[in-house]
């Protein structure tokens, strides 16, 4: 029965820690290479769909 209380509290704590962890790094800025890269990716995909609109008018 002690052996559970003490699993108890590792887990409680384990998971408190988890969370904290957790927290912290949602709470970080985006690194700003991260941010450029989604730029480039949606500058790609703006471009692939203007190919793509451009291309289904020509076969009208």
């Amino acid at each position: 029965m002690a052996n559970e209380i003490e699993n108890s509290k590792q887990a409680r704590l384990i998971d408190d820690n988890l969370k904290r962890v957790y927290q912290d790094m949602i709470s970080e800025d985006i690194p700003d290479r991260f941010l450029n890269l989604l730029d480039q990716l949606k500058a790609q995909d703006s471009g692939a769909a203007s190919e793509e609109k451009a291309e289904q008018g020509d076969q009208k």
